[in-house]
């Protein structure tokens, strides 16, 4: 019994440094074959939508689809055994989509067409951030982040100013143009500022009266300026950002090299101590 136990702790050791040790041989060519096989299965969906091959190759799709899923789900098993806190992995980010990954080829037994849904797979291939554990995309990852972060707020007073904006421009070209060009509701009218204001321009619903074709041509320039300003928001955060990080960046009198992170202790190009 003792010796069944500790066969099973070493098998759950060595899947734990194959399926989350990044940093090993094993461990990434576990990784990599897992994101050749989420972009094998998500081109397997979007064939199968095509009348024409999946006449031709239906039951290899299907069959070549659930070879992927059973390779998931004993994937999903592995990480929830060979880890040592299991509903950490479970609620996790990862963890949820993991699972979410592996349902809809189940889901199609019961359901007919819920198959397609296996493009949510895709999103699986965020772990990629994580295979690429290099110190100069990981340090950029979360510069760009805590850009974000820092200009949510003026985003959301943004988006806030958009909105009342649509509404009111809206309510205006319900009264102007009517029911005869196609402003039928307040609501529709909304909905062909949001598009006009966003440069798409579907066409379905379009202004006849001169007043009308006026207030289109000012919420078409208005659409260039508005995308412009969230833009320039995070722009002008990130470069805040790089200007701050690079005053407290550590130096390397060795080798001149000014590109670590902050917590660095050693040089990256040449094993010399950094200054404080």
């Amino acid at each position: 019994m003792r010796s069944i136990k500790s066969k099973f702790e070493v098998f759950r050791q060595k899947t734990h440094i194959i399926i989350y040790g990044t940093n090993t041989v094993a461990g990434r060519l576990f990784d990599l074959i897992l994101l050749g096989l989420i972009l094998l299965s998500v081109l397997i969906v979007m064939m199968e939508t095509v009348k024409g091959f999946d006449q031709k190759y239906h039951d290899e799709l299907v069959f070549c689809e659930w070879i992927i899923t059973i390779f998931f789900t004993i994937e999903y098993l592995l990480r929830i055994i060979s880890i040592n806190k299991p509903f950490r992995y479970i609620f996790s980010f990862y963890g949820i989509i993991d699972l979410i990954a592996t349902l809809p080829m189940y889901l199609s037994l019961f359901f007919a067409g819920t198959s397609v849904l296996t493009t949510i797979r895709a999103l699986r291939l965020l772990r990629l951030f994580k295979i690429l554990n290099h110190p100069q995309f990981s340090s950029q990852s979360i510069h760009l982040k805590e850009s974000i972060l820092a200009s949510r707020g003026r985003i959301l007073v943004f988006m806030y100013f958009v909105l009342i904006s649509c509404v009111i421009i809206g309510s205006v070209m319900y009264v102007v143009e009517g029911a005869e060009a196609g402003f039928t509701s307040i609501p529709t009218s909304i909905y062909w500022c949001i598009v006009t204001l966003t440069t798409v321009g579907y066409g379905d619903i379009s202004p006849i009266t001169p007043l009308g074709q006026f207030i289109a041509s000012f919420v078409m320039i208005l659409g260039y300026g508005i995308i412009a300003v969230p833009t320039g928001i995070i722009t002008a955060e990130i470069a805040k950002n790089t200007l701050l990080k690079k005053s407290f960046k550590k130096h390397c009198y060795s080798c001149g090299s000014e590109d670590h992170l902050d917590n660095a202790k050693f040089c990256q190009n040449c094993g010399s101590i950094l200054d404080e």
